[in-house]
């Protein structure tokens, strides 16, 4: 007996699927339209569409009772496998939508580590997006910049200052008072707060930066503030090395507050007394961003900082 031939040609659907899983599941007509939600009719005529549409018989039409032919078996086992995966591919795209999912590349510079904030704010948001994942890379302040620029990072946490690439915005997310390394045989070393003016015959360390960058920048108007000119002739590469130079007596260093989690045998760190210069760690990313899961990572972000986190 061949299947009914609809008066118009149906084009597949997957509601005919979701339609045919009912129906055999329920065993029933009747059952199966309440199920779905529809008229008993308009769910008959939707079997008759679909078995139009492959062309074989999915229903024995003989028996009273709802029973598959053996290619209506073969559908069913294939069709619950389609409906659930469509169901599963659906969900993943809502969540990517939603921001609960995908992928973020983040840069940082080492000192956003060392202050702590880094792996607080990572932590608070895996625990609310732990579907999300993380992927970090340690890269110097400018060089993130350009990347986040060009599409190649998605977010990264600077010092400034910095010059900021058309179309990213950056945000203040904590800001440090400024101590001095010393070496441990330095004359002030076991002071508890020193004011800056008392080292302009030293030699200042800085990274290798712009005098307009960074912590450079931040010598240069701690000791302006000072009312000293400083001498800077020696350059580090990192904070490790600057810290290793200052041990062995090249010269001091001006470093936020956290980096004396950094300890280093011969090192010693001094509070500076009336200093108004700090250092900041800010987070930069684009202005207009695609990705809704990096829209939630900076929008969670902004929301610590608006609570004063």
């Amino acid at each position: 007996m061949s299947a009914p031939k609809s008066p118009r040609a149906a084009t597949f659907e997957l509601r005919h699927l979701r339609y045919f899983i009912a129906l055999v599941e329920e065993k029933n007509f009747e059952r199966a339209a309440a199920r779905l939600g529809i008229a008993q009719p308009g769910l008959s005529q939707q079997i008759l569409n679909l078995e139009s549409l492959v062309g074989i018989p999915l229903l024995n039409r003989a028996k009273r009772s709802v029973q598959l032919t053996l290619s209506g078996q073969l559908l069913f086992d294939e069709a619950r496998k389609i409906v659930a995966q469509a169901d599963l591919a659906l969900s993943e795209l809502q969540r990517v939508g939603r921001g609960q999912t995908g992928r973020i590349s983040i840069g940082y510079v080492a000192s956003a580590a060392y202050s702590g904030v880094l792996t607080e704010s990572l932590t608070t948001f895996r625990q609310e997006f732990p579907d999300i994942e993380l992927q970090l890379v340690e890269i110097e302040m400018r060089q993130q910049l350009t990347m986040i620029s060009e599409g190649e990072l998605d977010f990264g946490y600077i010092r400034p200052p910095a010059p900021i690439p058309a179309g990213l915005t950056t945000t203040t997310v904590l800001r440090e008072p400024l101590v001095v390394a010393l070496p441990e045989a330095h004359p002030l070393a076991a002071q508890h707060a020193i004011d800056l003016a008392s080292l302009s015959d030293q030699t200042f360390i800085t990274p290798r930066q712009p005098a307009d960058v960074g912590f450079h920048s931040n010598t240069l108007d701690a000791c302006k503030d000072a009312g000293l000119a400083p001498k800077v002739s020696a350059t580090g590469r990192d904070f490790t090395t600057i810290m290793s130079m200052v041990a062995v007596g090249l010269g001091i260093a001006l470093v936020p507050q956290s980096l004396q989690c950094l300890q280093l045998p011969g090192v010693r760190y001094v509070s500076l007394a009336r200093n108004r210069v700090t250092s900041d760690l800010a987070v930069a990313s684009r202005k207009v961003e695609g990705s809704a899961a990096v829209r939630a990572f900076v929008a969670h972000h902004r929301a610590r900082h608006t609570r004063g986190a």
